[in-house]
């Protein structure tokens, strides 16, 4: 039996190659004005998360297992929580939360407004993405798989 994307056309496939790098490009802008702009690391992350989504649809779970690591996609998911944490954690001396890169810091403490800030906002940003775009692939992997195990 044929599982998810193996009876795609040369079109679906063709547009999707030229789309994934422009939704992947997309979200990362949306993570790095996320302190400026609406949007931030939860929708880049979404946005970002669009595209292993597209390429699991156009090309098929064959494919998606030879270019998906689970324990990599882990990892990077188990940072991106680590450093929201982290960074959350640094400017415990006053609060947990205290935006200490931007009242004391060195870097990311310029003119509000501009992209470099917000101090610690574009980190955990970041940080977020890179967790909700790890958890989402990985989700929608599993189901992928699951589904394929089923029949």
């Amino acid at each position: 039996m044929n599982c998810v994307g193996d009876d795609m056309g040369v079109i679906v496939r063709t547009a999707a190659r030229a789309t994934i790098p422009l939704i992947g490009i997309f979200g990362a802008y949306i993570v790095a004005h996320g302190h400026l702009t609406p949007g931030g690391g939860f929708q880049g992350g979404a946005t970002i998360a669009g595209a292993g989504i597209l390429f699991l649809l156009a090309f098929g779970l064959k494919e998606m297992k030879r270019h998906f690591n689970k324990n990599l996609y882990s990892a990077l998911e188990g940072i991106g929580g680590l450093a929201f944490l982290g960074a959350a954690m640094l400017g415990i001396g006053v609060a947990f939360f205290y935006n200490t890169l931007w009242h004391n810091g060195p870097f990311l403490n310029g003119k509000p407004g501009t992209l470099l800030s917000a101090g610690y906002l574009p980190i955990m940003n970041l940080a977020v993405g890179l967790k909700v775009f790890t958890g989402l692939v990985s989700a929608m992997a599993g189901l992928a798989l699951y589904r394929r195990w089923r029949e």
